[in-house]
């Protein structure tokens, strides 16, 4: 009994011992209830209160993302109407239009198997430029190239005199002359003083009467009478049908071309002319009637349109 007893003592005095080890190391865990749901309540509350504010935030990002959608939708429906009206406009590339070119002046032969038609106004330096390498593209074609010139008048306060002029010129057979002599002596004048009488008739008058060979009074005559006003009327008219909207335009067999005003740029294009006119068993001196004219297209096709079957 004794025994018992001391062992008892013992494992007492082992667990008080270990009890207070415990509680030196860390303290006891207690758990209250109301403390705990206090707890839990303050958390909740302020996630509650987060929360909000986030919703809140995001709601408003939202409304500003909204917006700027809209906004961007809006940007980008204007451009694309523009791209498409702007596109409307552009000829398509492999188009053959049957451009008339009877009555207009040209240089080169008349039966030439390549022509080159040429939209020009007298205002305008891009058509001036274009000048001299339309010149070197007859000489160096030797007789397989024509160029056509066409009046497409842009500036009409200060270039229909000139253009009328040229017709009367070309009525007799000196359009080309008068044409390189208004270049330098007209338009390049004009543009290097801004001197508006280098456009007007009284300089025109004096150009032409410069060129020699000319009976100044029929070209008088003819430059106000309405035979030139309808050639040029009706030259408008003819390349409007076909999309002409600017200056110079060029065709080369009725194709628009836009690859550049240099000699080599042009060559490229009349050199596959060339070769198409040789493989499709028509003589060139017909090509642009019997092609062009008879089995080109009759009215404007943009890059957006299908090619006619």
């Amino acid at each position: 009994m004794p025994n018992k007893l001391l062992a008892y003592s013992l494992i007492a005095a082992l667990a008080a011992s270990a009890s207070a080890c415990e509680d030196s190391r860390e303290p006891k865990f207690q758990f209250d209830p109301a403390k705990t749901r206090a707890e839990a309540g303050a958390i909740a509350g302020a996630a509650t209160g987060d929360l909000a504010s986030l919703v809140a935030k995001l709601e408003a990002e939202s409304t500003k993302n909204a917006e700027a959608m809209a906004f961007l939708n809006q940007v980008y429906g204007q451009q694309k109407q523009q791209r498409e009206a702007q596109e409307a406009t552009v000829p398509a590339p492999d188009a053959m239009f049957a451009i008339d070119v009877s009555g207009d002046p040209f240089d080169g032969p008349a039966d030439a198997p390549v022509t080159l038609v040429k939209a020009y106004d007298f205002a305008c330096p891009y058509c001036e430029m274009a000048s001299a390498p339309l010149k070197q593209l007859v000489k160096d074609y030797g007789g397989k190239l024509r160029v056509v010139y066409k009046n497409f008048v842009v500036h009409p306060d200060t270039a229909t005199t000139a253009h009328l002029a040229s017709c009367a010129a070309w009525e007799q057979k000196k359009f080309m002359e008068f044409k390189d002599a208004f270049w330098e002596k007209g338009f390049n004048a004009y543009k290097a003083t801004r001197d508006p009488s280098k456009m007007s008739e009284a300089n025109v008058l004096e150009i032409a009467k410069g060129l020699g060979g000319l009976d100044m009074n029929k070209f008088a005559t003819d430059m106000k009478g309405e035979k030139c006003k309808k050639l040029v009327e009706a030259d408008m008219a003819e390349l409007t049908k076909f999309g002409t909207n600017a200056t110079p335009a060029f065709y080369i067999n009725g194709q628009p071309y836009s690859q550049g005003l240099e000699v080599s740029a042009f060559k490229s294009v009349i050199d596959q002319k060339l070769k198409e006119v040789e493989s499709s068993g028509v003589a060139g001196n017909q090509y642009y009637q019997k092609v062009v004219m008879e089995k080109g297209e009759k009215k404007f096709r943009s890059i957006k349109d299908k090619k006619p079957s």
